[in-house]
């Protein structure tokens, strides 16, 4: 048998891990390998939320390795060239790794196997963050399915391998040493929002444990409701691979309340299927409109800051800056407020949300935000959300705006929904911003826009 590296990327756990799995399977040694990839530290993903996150992930990473006999080995640099020398030094005839869908992780992977051909060494790229893969089912067409409903229809009848066990022991050598994580503060100089949840494989499976016994029973009636317990929080868990899609997927099957929280599996799928056609979608609009986006500085700072005056929209802005999350209703109502009422290109709250988000997946965050802008697929472009009305129908005791908008704690109700409604002495008193926009108005202008560009 042959000696192998085990190339962790977006699959930080060892339970349901088709590399490692197969790499045991395979091989007589086995080294486990991360590198901390220089041009994504440079990038969005050099985030504080995220590498905090990441760090977590990776220090609960090896200490599920060495309960199993092995260690993880840490790198930093260029991903290919770390991986070849980590290979050259074990005498490796073999890397093994998930499979990624977005354009930065296929260009690696076309990278990582000239170098494996060149060497000699065989890349076992396996199935990777999906249910079900990108291109596993195609319309009649060919190429990617553009419209939800049909992919739903097929996507929930394909079979699902149960999820792999956690392997008992890893063969690796005895001379692994331990890692040396860096600090979050060699890493970055900007500091993680201060009530951002701890990552790793270990939290996770105590999460999804809790939430499957408690909250997902409520699910299908209390997702929507911006201050319940109902969702649950494991997106970026989900995100940097500590769960895999098909764990959830098993642990939630046949349970009350699973069918909606099993469409927003295939929703993640649905959008790495089109991610994985169109690698320009970050870019790019899915369906071009016919008229350009207004430039407001301004409001797009307003909103960045959670500085509207619509409470609900800074509540959902404000969520997002001190936790490095945001609830899912939240993230339609500020998204349509920034594209459909400021009328402001969606690849700015995009590149905002990339920024601060903890979960902040490329296939989902740019397909999401293209279905708000009109943009993308499944949308209609003119559908706007009246911040008001979502307010009262999400909110409608006004707990989560009081929960971050400290300016409205003491208004009990609904009431903090409508400051501007309150006396003058008390909206004085509260010192809370006016709202930059007439959202009625906001609207019949996109209207307006919509049909002389259509």
């Amino acid at each position: 048998m042959r000696r192998g590296i085990v190339l962790f990327t977006c699959d930080l756990r060892v339970h349901d891990n088709a590399a490692l799995s197969t790499a045991i399977a395979e091989c007589r040694e086995v080294v486990p390998a991360f590198v901390l990839d220089e041009a994504l530290l440079a990038g969005g993903c050099g985030a504080p939320n995220r590498l905090s996150f990441l760090l977590d992930c990776l220090a609960d990473l090896d200490g599920s390795l060495q309960a199993r006999g092995a260690r993880l080995v840490l790198r930093r640099g260029e991903v290919v060239a770390e991986a070849m020398r980590l290979a050259a030094r074990h005498r490796a005839e073999a890397i093994y790794m998930s499979a990624d869908t977005t354009p930065y992780a296929r260009a690696r992977e076309r990278r990582l196997r000239r170098a494996c051909c060149e060497q000699g060494i065989e890349l076992v790229a396996l199935p990777g963050p999906s249910i079900v893969e990108p291109g596993a089912v195609v319309p009649s067409g060919g190429g990617h399915y553009r419209v939800f409903t049909p992919y739903w229809r097929v996507w929930r009848a394909q079979p699902v391998p149960a999820p792999l066990s956690a392997p008992r022991r890893i063969p690796a050598p005895a001379t692994l040493p331990a890692p040396r994580l860096p600090s979050l503060r060699s890493l970055t100089r900007k500091a993680p929002s201060p009530g951002l949840a701890a990552g790793g494989e270990t939290l996770a499976r105590k999460r999804l444990d809790a939430w499957v016994k408690g909250p997902l029973s409520d699910y299908e009636q209390g997702h929507d409701d911006l201050a319940g317990e109902a969702t649950s929080h494991l997106s970026a868990h989900v995100h940097f691979g500590c769960l895999s899609p098909r764990q959830m997927l098993a642990r939630v099957r046949d349970r009350p309340g699973a069918e909606a929280f099993v469409r927003q599996l295939c929703w993640r799928d649905f959008h790495r299927q089109v991610l994985a056609d169109r690698p320009d979608l970050p870019r790019r609009d899915y369906r071009p409109r016919g008229d350009r986006w207004r430039r407001d500085g301004r409001g797009l700072e307003a909103w960045r800051a959670g500085l509207t005056g619509y409470p609900i929209v800074d509540a959902g802005m404000r969520q997002l800056a001190g936790e490095g999350f945001m609830h899912n209703r939240a993230r339609l109502i500020v998204g349509s407020f920034l594209t459909k009422l400021l009328y402001v290109d969606w690849r700015e709250g995009a590149a905002h949300f990339a920024g601060l988000l903890a979960d902040a997946d490329v296939a989902n965050n740019v397909g999401n935000w293209q279905w708000l802008a009109g943009t993308g697929n499944d949308t209609r472009p003119n559908r706007v959300l009246n911040p008001l009305r979502q307010a009262h129908r999400f909110d409608p005791r006004g707990d989560y705006v009081r929960r971050h908008v400290p300016e409205l704690a003491g208004i009990a109700g609904a009431a903090a929904h409508e400051p501007w409604r309150l006396a003058p002495a008390a909206r004085r008193a509260i010192r809370y911003p006016p709202q930059i926009l007439d959202h009625q108005l906001a609207a019949t202008e996109l209207r307006q826009r919509r049909g002389r560009a259509g």
